[in-house]
């Protein structure tokens, strides 16, 4: 958290050129996914780039570990929750979702079994589950991110070389998709609580 709070005035600025050639894109393919008229929870918001791309909702929820960035991120509020919240544990009693979501989130969380399970928990039977991340792409690329990942991981908490989707089916959900981004190094993911 300390990392990202430090990390939050310059956060924009920083992803500005990738949001917009693709960013900005692949997160409108992303919360596409998502039922509409439903209860819906995103796990680190971060400033709330995908605040404008949610769809009509029932509820919304829009949880961030790091403080600052919630400051930025409630000039952005779209009707959604905002709330300070751990994905590793989630503040809500099981059955509260009808979906979740997450965009460039799993790298960052210490542990991600947990925070599956988590999501797990909170969805309701048949929730969807929509990821947008970053992972090891395949051939020596991945490689490439098993060496970047020494440095990600040490600076800024990022582990570069997890492989999301993986994770998630070993977590319980069903992975219904994977559409390859940028030679497979960013996957949009599309699960369902079983």
């Amino acid at each position: 958290m300390a990392v990202y709070d430090r990390f939050a005035r310059f956060y924009d600025r920083l992803f500005a050129p990738f949001e917009s050639r693709f960013l900005r894109a692949w997160r409108k393919e992303s919360l596409a996914e998502l039922p509409t008229g439903a209860d819906i929870l995103e796990l680190g918001c971060g400033t709330g780039a995908n605040f404008e791309l949610y769809p009509p909702f029932r509820r919304a929820v829009s949880t961030e570990l790091s403080k600052k960035m919630i400051d930025i991120a409630v000039g952005r509020s779209c009707g959604s929750a905002l709330l300070q919240a751990d994905a590793q544990h989630l503040p809500f009693p099981a059955n509260s979702f009808d979906a979740a979501f997450a965009t460039l989130v799993f790298c960052s969380i210490p542990d991600p079994n947990a925070a599956f399970s988590e999501l797990r928990r909170v969805l309701r039977p048949n929730g969807t589950v929509i990821l947008l991340e970053h992972v090891r792409p395949p051939g020596i690329a991945g490689r490439l991110f098993d060496v970047l990942n020494i440095a990600t991981t040490a600076l800024i908490d990022d582990h570069f070389n997890r492989q999301t989707a993986d994770l998630a089916k070993t977590a319980g959900l069903e992975v219904k998709e994977v559409r390859k981004k940028a030679g497979g190094i960013v996957n949009l993911i599309v699960c369902r609580n079983v």
